[in-house]
């Protein structure tokens, strides 16, 4: 990405991401690096099992019930996030001082905590005086972690909209919470999808970390038939490929969901 600084000299700056998980629409044909990540998971995970059905099939009968788990917290955390980061993101660029510093000294909390650290502490330290244990201390934690990083990406998507959007609502009669619903926030949703892909992408990888928490999710269950058996090469093969293919999965999705969020601009 290029620009300019205070000084009008051109820089450069360059962003190294989950974004880079996102084919693009330039990336096609059947050897695409895309299509040979994602076909080649899926050819791994049925000829194991058929070949060596003791461990792979083993493995892949045990672990289903992980994968629930690691898709409820997955699904659920990135549902509070949302919100919890619309509301900082707004309270980001409130003229109310109060309101502003709030939210960000929010942001700034959060974003200079690991998730770790986070979940430990709520799990361990808050979860006795919460009364939260399991999934509801992990949600919690990863919520509370990923709304921080929404908020920066709801301040910049709505920042990202020309000021003369809200100027011209405004001066049609609209009240400044009412331009946002139905004018500014519409628009923002366009500008906002793929990093808010990128950061469900990486919530999903980082799910992994609440298998410390005495949550049965897809690595943990993964650690349980490991630690029975001793087929730790195994075990962890088949749950590397299983989040490859959900990442890669998902991957696709947000590009198709972006790409057709793009033409339904152009058409309008």
């Amino acid at each position: 990405m290029t620009g300019r600084d205070d000084k009008g000299r051109d820089r450069t700056t360059i962003n190294v991401t989950d974004g880079s998980l996102i084919p693009s629409k330039d990336e096609g044909g059947l050897l695409s690096a895309w299509n040979i990540s994602f076909f080649g998971a899926i050819s791994l995970l049925v000829i194991l099992p058929l070949f060596s059905p003791d461990p792979y099939l083993r493995i892949l009968s045990f672990v289903p019930d992980g994968l629930v788990a690691t898709f409820s917290v997955t699904l659920i955390s990135i549902f509070f996030a949302l919100i919890i980061g619309l509301f900082a993101g707004l309270g980001r660029i409130s003229p109310n001082k109060a309101i502003n510093r709030l939210a960000t000294v929010y942001v700034e909390i959060i974003r200079g905590i690991p998730l770790l650290v986070q979940l430990f502490y709520i799990y361990y330290a808050l979860g006795p005086l919460l009364r939260l244990q399991g999934p509801p201390a992990a949600i919690l934690a990863m919520s509370i972690c990923y709304g921080a990083y929404m908020a920066e990406i709801f301040r910049a998507g709505i920042q990202a909209v020309p000021k003369g959007q809200m100027e011209a609502a405004l001066a049609l009669g609209m009240s400044r919470s009412m331009a946002m619903r139905r004018i500014i926030i519409p628009q923002t949703v366009k500008i906002i999808l793929p990093p808010i892909g990128n950061e469900f992408i990486a919530l999903l990888k980082d799910s992994s970390l609440v298998s410390i928490l005495a949550v049965s999710d897809l690595l943990r269950r993964g650690r349980e038939y490991a630690s029975t058996t001793f087929r730790y090469f195994e075990s962890y093969t088949v749950i590397a490929l299983i989040y490859l293919v959900m990442t890669l999965f998902f991957s696709r999705l947000v590009a198709m969901m972006e790409e057709k969020l793009r033409h339904r601009g152009t058409a309008d």
